[in-house]
């Protein structure tokens, strides 16, 4: 049985099999509400209270999942909504600048494969049952577990089906084990150049102030390589800029955000930056001086020292972010799998649901995509 109403919230609820789905269209009315559960780094209060503050375009839509019998909230799935060449898209609060995402669920709740599957039919109940008559539910880069509980929203689609993956370092309690598993690196050499000129040192900012500073040099450095590369950067305009700052504005004190550098006398010769939830450390942006400095590998470098520096505050888990690039395998990463999901909410969306999961299937075969991408003329995405 499904039913609709007026809640407090300022979306409409539905209720399918004992789930109910709540809407709010503003993040700050229900930011507070699992507050302690589970989540990844990217569902954690500083990411969301800065992403819908600075990404005004879309529409904010989170979807509060609760159960009818108790009134207990389960889950809390943020998104937005906006219109892309004419359709109605639902989808996470991301944009591109979210490593995974997925719902922020209750510590207490209870996720069998019947209690997903009756999550997962009411938010799409629920999302059709709208005035806005959405077209089409897409789900990027879904981790099958939060907080090891099952994300109840990977059901809807194939594990392993995204084009992109983590990249995670696992490590003991001795680094230089690690040390020593990575040592084709020479990373020890690297500091050894690094370190013969004057001032040299690595630090990871403990104000806003500085972290400000170096995120600033981040932004001229990558914009460099990417002009140099001739490749468009979008991560230092005005919209991107604001996010990242206020993400480290709020998350630098405690140690949410972190941010990172290798400097001397000369000035900041590479950055990093990252978000630390629980043991683990996320790797987002790395940036360095010009080529004058490759002698001493300086993205790698500051990745390395980065790492060692967490691992003494009890940090076991490094995600070197999504991608594949060949760095990542050098330092022992492992990759992660992570999951897409598309689902037509009506007719229009149809096409483009059908596309997605086309996608998806040809991922499963990459000699078969890279021939299909080729006579297409574009990538698969």
């Amino acid at each position: 049985m499904t039913f609709l109403s007026v809640e407090q919230l300022d979306g409409q609820v539905s209720s399918t099999s004992g789930i109910a789905i709540d809407f709010a269209r503003d993040w700050r009315h229900v930011a507070s509400r699992l507050s302690t559960g589970h989540r990844t780094a990217f569902q954690h209060v500083y990411w969301l209270d800065a992403w819908y503050e600075a990404f005004r375009d879309v529409s904010p839509l989170i979807a509060v999942i609760f159960d009818v019998a108790t009134g207990k909230d389960i889950a809390i799935v943020p998104m937005i909504s906006h219109i892309r060449r004419g359709i109605r898209i639902v989808e996470f609060a991301d944009l591109g600048v979210s490593d995974n995402n997925a719902p922020i669920l209750a510590l207490d709740a209870a996720l069998d494969a019947e209690t997903t599957d009756a999550i997962s039919d009411a938010l799409i109940d629920a999302l059709r049952a709208l005035p806005d008559r959405f077209d089409l539910l897409r789900l990027r880069k879904m981790p099958a577990q939060v907080g090891g509980k099952p994300n109840p929203l990977v059901s809807l689609g194939r594990i392993g089906s995204s084009s992109l993956n983590g990249n995670l370092v696992l490590m003991g309690d001795d680094y230089r084990d690690y040390q020593a598993a990575i040592k084709r690196l020479q990373m020890p050499r690297c500091w050894r150049v690094f370190s013969r000129h004057a001032g040299a040192r690595f630090e990871i900012a403990t104000d806003v102030g500085r972290a400000h500073e170096l995120l600033d040099v981040m932004d001229a450095q990558q914009q460099a390589r990417m002009q140099k590369l001739g490749s468009p950067f979008v991560l230092n305009d005005e919209t991107h800029a604001r996010f990242y700052r206020e993400v480290v504005r709020q998350g630098v004190a405690e140690g949410y955000a972190i941010v990172s550098a290798l400097v001397c006398d000369e000035g900041v010769v590479a950055t990093a930056l990252g978000v630390k939830h629980g043991a683990t450390y996320i790797l987002l942006r790395i940036s360095h001086a010009s080529d004058a400095w490759s002698s001493c590998s300086p993205g790698l470098l500051v990745t390395e020292r980065t790492m060692a520096a967490l691992h003494v505050q009890g940090i076991r888990r490094f995600d070197l972010s999504i991608g594949n690039q060949d760095y990542k395998r050098r330092f022992g990463a492992e990759k992660v799998p992570l999951t897409d999901v598309s689902v037509a909410l009506s007719w229009r969306g149809l096409p483009y649901a059908w596309r997605d999961h086309a996608a998806q299937g040809l991922r499963r075969y990459p000699r078969l995509a890279a021939l299909t991408a080729r006579a297409m003329g574009k990538g698969i995405r």
